[in-house]
């Protein structure tokens, strides 16, 4: 059985993020509590709203209810990015050479490294954003689809259509396909290797709840999904991705939710986070499941794992929270 170090803190946490060998937690009051030599506490927000790690640098961004954009360096550090004075800042992602984006109301916004930045407007809000694997270029993520925008060049932006509420985004690592999260209980994919113009469509329906969390295998081979009594893992392979195929289920356990998914950083190994605040690995070769951590205080609301994979934070909404050791 691997060993769980516990860390409490006080109220709802809404992330668990490593940096270099350093858990972080993002507290919803707005505090970042890390665990260097102790506990460590950044004042970030007032009311934080999201917290990610920055995929192109050490660091995390977050966004808040006091409309500020943040950028957390690994000893803890906190720089403003941006500020919206009375908006809420509730979506962030990290593009490469050091760009921030970040949405309020129908606008979009970019933040280059050099502190420019460029504003992109939809018809509806921006609900989710992701910046495409290849080129200076973002995904946002509205009602009725997803637009995609070229920061730096004057391109066109091209719409991807589909009815509904898209709430969330992310491109898949070798930036074939776009994947959204959905209002109604599903996901819905384009394939963007096509011909031009023809971004086929994908479906993934079928869970009883929301998906509120992705996380794809390190190749890209796999993309795990919460809202339902397991992990839902389509796979995307294929030059068509999951079309025509079934999802595997790990780690099924009747009528408990998962709420969190995170794939191992090397590995075909994927932690699975459930309503109880139990967490499951299971290796996608053989389905073959270890416990990770017994169920808890409050469901777990944010998972990552260190570089080296040997370490896993995990967040819970009542601040249950901690780190297993996989490798004792």
């Amino acid at each position: 059985m691997p060993t769980v170090a516990p860390f409490d803190i006080e109220g709802h946490v809404v992330a668990a993020h490593f940096l270099g060998d350093k858990p972080f937690f993002a507290n919803a009051s707005g505090t970042i509590h890390r665990l260097d030599s102790g506990e460590k506490v950044t004042e970030a927000h007032e009311g934080l709203l999201t917290c990610i790690r920055d995929p192109h640098s050490p660091s995390l961004i977050s966004g808040g209810e006091d409309g500020k954009v943040v950028r957390i360096a690994a000893d803890g550090t906190a720089t403003v990015l941006a500020e919206a004075p009375r908006k809420w800042i509730s979506v962030v992602a990290g593009g490469p050479q050091g760009a921030v984006a970040y949405a309020h109301g129908k606008s979009s916004f970019v933040r280059q490294n050099d502190g420019t930045i460029k504003e992109f407007k939809e018809e509806r809000s921006v609900e989710g954003l992701a910046f495409a694997t290849k080129g200076l270029r973002i995904a946002a993520a509205r009602y009725n689809g997803v637009t995609l925008h070229w920061v730096a060049t004057a391109g066109a932006p091209v719409d991807l259509e589909w009815k509904g509420a898209h709430t969330g985004v992310t491109f898949s690592p070798d930036g074939r396909f776009l994947v959204t999260t959905m209002q109604e209980n599903a996901l819905h994919g384009w394939k963007l290797d096509g011909k031009p113009g023809e971004n086929r469509h994908m479906r993934m329906t079928g869970y009883p709840a929301k998906v509120k969390s992705l996380s794809w295998s390190p190749k890209g081979k796999w993309l795990a999904s919460s809202g339902a009594p397991a992990a839902i893992v389509w796979p995307f392979s294929s030059k068509d991705g999951p079309m025509g195929k079934a999802p595997l289920e790990l780690g099924t356990r009747a009528n408990i939710l998962v709420t969190q998914v995170a794939f191992h950083p090397a590995e075909e190994v994927l932690a699975i986070g459930f309503v109880d605040g139990m967490i499951l690995g299971v290796r996608i070769a053989d389905q073959k499941e270890a416990l990770l951590r017994r169920p808890g205080k409050g469901a777990i609301t944010g998972m990552s794992w260190s570089a080296n994979g040997r370490l896993l934070a995990f967040s819970s909404e009542a601040g249950d929270c901690g780190v297993v050791d996989i490798s004792a």
